[in-house]
């Protein structure tokens, strides 16, 4: 879409760019927490401490192929249709690195799109003494396993993995970019109840879209009309999402939409990796509100 063409080709300069950088030279390791170089940097991280937010930010937070990029689009465009503007001008992940990239939020129109892959506690300190509104997007793990593989082997922002095994050990241990997936659900599952969250699963996404984008616009207080919600909705399922995108994405179309699916985790998981994986959800989230909000025992059995 031509409004999102500064967003989208910043985007496509970090893929082109990292093409070049060798394998070991494409993650790093920050407060014992892995990050990808072509997005991420020291300057921006220690930047962020100092940010400044504003009590009327629109922030998605969500841990990496959890549906981030689709909930992005939705949020997105109902700013655009609430408030006739763009908000995918900058890149709005708070990590990632770019030109300019703090002075140019500071310059943005309210309210503001930020997002982040962020840790709870690594995100900006502002972000919550603001009041900020923050929907968090979850999605059940081993989804989210399989995807972040393939994100990994289809990327040039990471380095390739020879096998589903190994990435398996490897995700189940939080050796992968932005840390353990458990930790931070653990994390968002202690501020569940907190007024300025709002909690979203991909799963009830997938199932409902115009209901979850209906009630993600009136936790944030943004006005539409059902007209305008059934609109948001149809631009934002996965096959128009996919469509849209090879005008600007290119050939990297398949890094950013694979498949968009439920429960494809079960062509990849051997019994010894569900029992392992189930272990790890009962030792950390089994009688949590979280817990309860992934449907594990629907999803994930």
């Amino acid at each position: 879409m031509a409004e999102d063409k500064t967003f989208k080709q910043e985007l496509l300069n970090i893929f082109e760019n990292a093409k070049d950088t060798p394998p070991d030279k494409l993650v790093f390791t920050y407060n014992g927490v892995l990050y990808p170089t072509a997005t991420c940097n020291i300057d921006t991280f220690q930047a962020l401490e100092s940010f400044e937010a504003r009590y009327d930010d629109i922030m998605l937070a969500a841990y990496p192929k959890c549906g981030s990029n689709w909930t992005m689009r939705l949020l997105s465009d109902m700013i655009k249709v609430a408030y006739s503007r763009n908000a995918l001008a900058n890149i709005p992940i708070l990590e990632f690195a770019a030109p300019d990239k703090f002075e140019k939020l500071k310059q943005e129109y309210s309210p503001r799109l930020l997002s982040t892959h962020l840790h709870y506690d690594a995100i900006p300190k502002t972000i919550f003494e603001k009041g900020v509104k923050i929907v968090v997007v979850i999605r059940n793990p081993k989804d989210t396993a399989v995807s972040f593989f393939h994100f990994y082997n289809n990327s040039p922002l990471y380095p390739s993995y020879n096998s589903w095994d190994t990435f398996f050990q490897d995700f189940v241990s939080g050796k992968v970019a932005w840390g353990s997936y458990f930790d931070q659900m653990v994390a968002w599952n202690k501020h569940i109840d907190d007024d300025s969250v709002y909690i979203v699963t991909y799963e009830e996404m997938k199932q409902d879209l115009k209901a979850a984008v209906k009630k993600m616009a009136g936790f944030f207080g943004i006005s539409l009309n059902e007209e305008q919600v059934q609109q948001i909705a149809d631009d934002g399922t996965f096959k128009f999402m996919k469509e849209k995108a090879k005008e600007s994405y290119g050939d990297f179309v398949p890094v950013f939409f694979r498949k968009g699916e439920v429960g494809d985790w079960k062509d990849y998981f051997t019994e010894a990796q569900n029992q392992e994986i189930d272990a790890k959800f009962e030792e950390c989230l089994a009688g949590t509100k979280l817990g309860e909000m992934m449907n594990y025992n629907v999803y994930c059995k």
